[in-house]
C-alpha cells in the first residue's frame, strides 16, 4: 500500500515536483497548518510541516513528523506523538539568517545605532558618545548547533576571540577559539562581553539565565537571545538592566511570547527587542534549505536509509551519528 504524505508548507510546482520525485509512488496531499482537517492527519503516513500538537491525538497512522522549525517544542512532550513515531527537525536551515540577525542586534548595540534612531525621530543632533568594536571582544556563544556555529564564524571573521559551550562533544571546529562543556558556564560568563544564546527549550535550559547568572556577566557585557525566550528570566533580566547592569540585550525571543504591550521590557532603552522573526520564511535561502532537508529526507525515508535531524524524546536535541 503507497504512503499518504501531507504537504503543510508553502509549495510551487517546483517544490511539489521535487518532493514527489523522492516518493514516486506515494501519494501526496498538500495543505496548510491553519486549513488542514483531522481526516488528512488521520490518514497520513508522513507529515511535512508544524501541524497543531492538539491535532497529532489523531495521527492514528502516523510514522514519520519532518517539522519546518530547528526546535521541537511541544512535539516531544508525552502523548503527543505515538511510540516509535519518527521525530525530526529543520536543523541546518536557519543559520544564516539568524546569524546575520544575531548580528546586527549586537551592531545595534556596540554602535549605540539605537540611541542614533531615537534621536532622529526628535530631530536631534547628538553625539551619543564611546562606542565598542567585534575586533578582540570575546564572545561567549552558548548553544553550538547551526545557528550558533554560523555566529561563532561571523564573530571570528570579525576578529573576535570565541569560546563555545556545547552539551556534549569535545571536537572543537576551527572557528572556535575554545570549547567547553556546560559545566564550566559559570566560570566563563565573567570573560564574555557578548553571550549569544541559541538553545532549545528543555527542562535544562529552562531559565539557565537566571538572576545569579546574569549578574555573573561583565557590567558592559551583552546578552543575545535567538533560541527561545524560556532560556532567560524576563523579570530578572528586567532588574538587571534597569539597575544599570549591562551594555545592551539583543532579543528575538521573550518570555511571555507575545510580549504584551504594557511590559516593561519594552520601555527599557537598550533592549532591543524582535517580535520572533529572525528565522521563519523571511529569507528566500531559508525556505529553500527547508525544502531541501525535508526532500532528503523524505527519500531516505523511504528507501529505508537513517533520517538526518532525529530527535531524542528524551533530551530534545538531535541524536548524534555514531
Amino acid at each position: 500500500m503507497s504512503k499518504i504524505i501531507l504537504v503543510l508548507i508553502s509549495v510551487d510546482e517546483k517544490i511539489k515536483k521535487l518532493l514527489e520525485e523522492q516518493a514516486p509512488s506515494a501519494k501526496f496531499q498538500y495543505s496548510t497548518s491553519k486549513t488542514v482537517s483531522i481526516e488528512q492527519i488521520k490518514q497520513s503516513n508522513v507529515i511535512i510541516g508544524n501541524p497543531s500538537v492538539e491535532m497529532l491525538t489523531s495521527a492514528e497512522n502516523l510514522e514519520w513528523l519532518q517539522l519546518m522549525s530547528s526546535g521541537t517544542g511541544d512535539y516531544i512532550k508525552e502523548g503527543v506523538l505515538r511510540d516509535g513515531v519518527l521525530l525530526t527537525t529543520a536543523t541546518g536551515a536557519y543559520g544564516l539568517a539568524i546569524a546575520e540577525h544575531m548580528l546586527g542586534l549586537l551592531l545595534q548595540i556596540y554602535k549605540r545605532l539605537f540611541s542614533y534612531r531615537d534621536n532622529q525621530k526628535n530631530g536631534e543632533w547628538k553625539d551619543e558618545g564611546p562606542v565598542k568594536s567585534i575586533y578582540n571582544t570575546t564572545a561567549l556563544i552558548v548553544g553550538l548547533g547551526d545557528i550558533g556555529g554560523e555566529f561563532a564564524q561571523r564573530i571570528h571573521a570579525l576578529g573576535g576571540h570565541t569560546i563555545g559551550v556545547r552539551r556534549a562533544g569535545t571536537d572543537k571546529p576551527a572557528f572556535l577559539d575554545e570549547l567547553y562543556l556546560m559545566d564550566k558556564l559559570d566560570e566563563l560568563l565573567p570573560r564574555a562581553d557578548v553571550v549569544a544564546l541559541s538553545l532549545p527549550q528543555t527542562k535544562e535550559t529552562n531559565h539557565m539565565f537566571n538572576r545569579r547568572r546574569l549578574n555573573l556577566m561583565k557590567q558592559d557585557a551583552v546578552l543575545l537571545n535567538v533560541g527561545r525566550g524560556t532560556a532567560i528570566d524576563t523579570e530578572a533580566l528586567c532588574d538587571v538592566l534597569e539597575s544599570g547592569r549591562l551594555m545592551g540585550v539583543g532579543l528575538d525571543v521573550t518570555e511571555p511570547e507575545p510580549l504584551p504591550q504594557n511590559h516593561r521590557l519594552w520601555k527599557i532603552p537598550n533592549a532591543i527587542i524582535t517580535p520572533h522573526v529572525s528565522g521563519g520564511a523571511h529569507l528566500a535561502e531559508t525556505c529553500e534549505r527547508i525544502v531541501n532537508i525535508s526532500a532528503k529526507n523524505l527519500n531516505a525515508f523511504i528507501n529505508g536509509r537513517e533520517l538526518n535531524n532525529l530527535v531524542d524524546f528524551a533530551t530534545g536535541y538531535r541524536k548524534l551519528k555514531v
